[in-house]
C-alpha cells in the first residue's frame, strides 16, 4: 500500500499521476488458471504449441480480461489507503480498449492517473482513474481504460 491520506488530500491529487505498480508477471501457469476459472479455453491462450503454428501472435497471449483482472492488485501498491474509508467498490469503466497483446511470459505494469473525484452524495465519491497498462519492452500499451472505483466513508468522515 502507498501510505495513508485524507480524502482532501486525494482531491488534490486530481489531474496528477498517483502512481506506477511493480512489474506482474503474466506467465502460462497464470493464463491456464485465469483459463480454467473463466471456462475460456481459446487455443491463442491455452495450447502454446497450436498458437506457435496457426496463432497471430507468435504464441500464447494473455486474455484480455485477465489483464484487465490485474488492475485491482496493481491499485494496491500505488493508490494510498484513505482515512474514514468504509470501502471502495468497482463502479465500471466508461472506456476501455485493449491496444496490444501480452504475449505468456512478459511482463505488465499499471500507470494511474486520478484524472476525476466528484462528490456523489455526503458518504460516496467516484474516483476516474486514467489507467495504461504497460507491457515491459512493448513499444504500445496493452489496455487503457478509464475505470470508476466508488469510494465509500464511513459515517463519521460523510461530509469531510
Amino acid at each position: 500500500m502507498a501510505g495513508r491520506m485524507s480524502v482532501a488530500e486525494l482531491e488534490g491529487r486530481v489531474g496528477r499521476e498517483i502512481g506506477l505498480s511493480d512489474w506482474v508477471p503474466v506467465d502460462q501457469p497464470r493464463i491456464d488458471a485465469f483459463a480454467e476459472v473463466t471456462e475460456d479455453h481459446q487455443f491463442i491462450h491455452v495450447d502454446p504449441e497450436r498458437a506457435r503454428r496457426e496463432g497471430p501472435f507468435g504464441g500464447t497471449i494473455a486474455h484480455g480480461f485477465l489483464v484487465l483482472s490485474l488492475l485491482a492488485p496493481m491499485t494496491y501498491q500505488v493508490v494510498a489507503e484513505l482515512d474514514g474509508l468504509a470501502m471502495s467498490v468497482n463502479y465500471g469503466f466508461d472506456r476501455l480498449r485493449f491496444l496490444a497483446p501480452v504475449r505468456a511470459g512478459s511482463r505488465i505494469r499499471g500507470r494511474f492517473v486520478l484524472a476525476e473525484l466528484s462528490r456523489r452524495t455526503d458518504r460516496e465519491r467516484i474516483a476516474r482513474f486514467a489507467v495504461t497498462v504497460e507491457v515491459e519492452g512493448g513499444d504500445k500499451p496493452a489496455l487503457l481504460a478509464d475505470w470508476l472505483v466508488l469510494l465509500v466513508l464511513d459515517p463519521q468522515t460523510a461530509g469531510a
